[in-house]
């Protein structure tokens, strides 16, 4: 059987770097720092979603990825391919990175709609798809929602790519989830704005600001001036769409820590939160702000930083809670 042309069929995706999925301009790197490139070049996010008619029996992927060598801590790690439809986990089939390769995900019976959500190690590339035993067709085009943020909207400490806190609240409020989550990033760079500004899309978060007390310190004056000045850019492009801007969520050693500029996570969250509030009373009226200390207990930390998946589970529930009234079709 021929295998389908995967591109109509891949989802989250921002930019296309020949057919492996990225998520910054290809032609505008220059100006982005090293690790956030780096980080970019992982398909956080990405899935392949389809429709099963009646009957069908299996989907089959084919990709390729890179194969670490024997000495790499990576050697060992497996490939998951997870398969979900209407909102739950229906199997996973995993395997070795391999130059190419291919899986095979049995479908349960009746058809339907289905996400598989690639696996991020290796940067593994989707080249196609095919059914077994029955006919598939690329899922319905879904409202996008850009989602900005760092390592803990990439997904860091969710077991799955499905847990991670943006995947889970696409799923609840319907949404072509674009994860723009970069670990050890997020600081304020403002080409990353200008790409947002670029993109495509109908819905925007941004959630920010744990690394602009360390590794990156600022003060509590330079990340309100960089909000102001992130949002603006961020409008050239999406001046009317939904804009959800999410303060850190708590990191006990920050909260009354001071950075080596003197600032506390608490304060630089109360000015990132002030930005906010202010450029709403100035007139984005479609600019929400949600406090992300709230969100979690140290219960929900599974490193002190990082959610775990209750953590994860939580920030979902507080954004789709935010975001419904603005998100269209609901």
């Amino acid at each position: 059987m021929t295998w389908l042309d995967v591109r109509p069929f891949l989802r989250g995706t921002a930019w296309l770097d020949g057919a492996r999925p990225v998520r910054a301009d290809p032609g505008d790197l220059a100006r982005w720092p090293w690790d956030m490139a780096a980080r970019a070049a992982l398909p956080v996010g990405v899935r392949i979603e389809f429709r099963a008619a009646p009957g069908t029996r299996a989907v089959e992927l084919r990709y390729r990825a890179e194969v670490p060598g024997p000495d790499d801590p990576l050697a060992a790690l497996r490939h998951c391919f997870a398969l979900w439809r209407d909102g739950r986990p229906v199997g996973e089939v995993c395997a070795a990175p391999a130059p190419e390769a291919s899986v095979t995900l049995p479908l349960p019976e009746g058809g339907g709609t289905f996400s598989v959500y690639v696996p991020e190690a290796q940067a593994p590339v989707p080249l196609g798809l095919r059914a077994v035993g029955g006919a598939l067709s690329p899922a319905p085009a879904r409202p996008r929602w850009l989602v900005h943020g760092d390592s803990i909207t990439e997904g860091w400490w969710s077991t799955r790519p499905a847990h991670a806190w943006p995947a889970d609240a696409g799923r609840r409020l319907g949404l072509d989830t674009v994860n723009l989550g970069y670990a050890g990033g997020a600081r304020g760079e403002l080409p990353v704005a200008e790409h947002l500004a670029r993109l495509p899309g109908d819905l925007l978060t941004l959630a920010f600001g744990t690394n602009c007390w360390s590794p990156a310190p600022v003060t509590p004056e330079w990340l309100y001036a960089t909000v102001r000045a992130f949002v603006g850019l961020l409008r050239r492009g999406h001046p009317d769409a939904p804009l959800l801007l999410v303060s850190p969520v708590l990191r006990p050693e920050a909260e009354h820590g001071r950075n080596a500029l003197g600032a506390t996570l608490t304060e630089l969250r109360r000015a990132m939160e002030r930005a906010g509030r202010d450029l709403a009373a100035e007139g984005d009226e479609r600019l929400l702000v949600l406090p992300g200390r709230p969100l979690l207990r140290e219960e929900h930390l599974a490193d002190g930083l990082h959610p775990n998946d209750a953590g994860h589970a939580r920030i979902a529930a507080a954004v789709a809670e935010a975001l419904a009234p603005y998100t269209p079709g609901r």
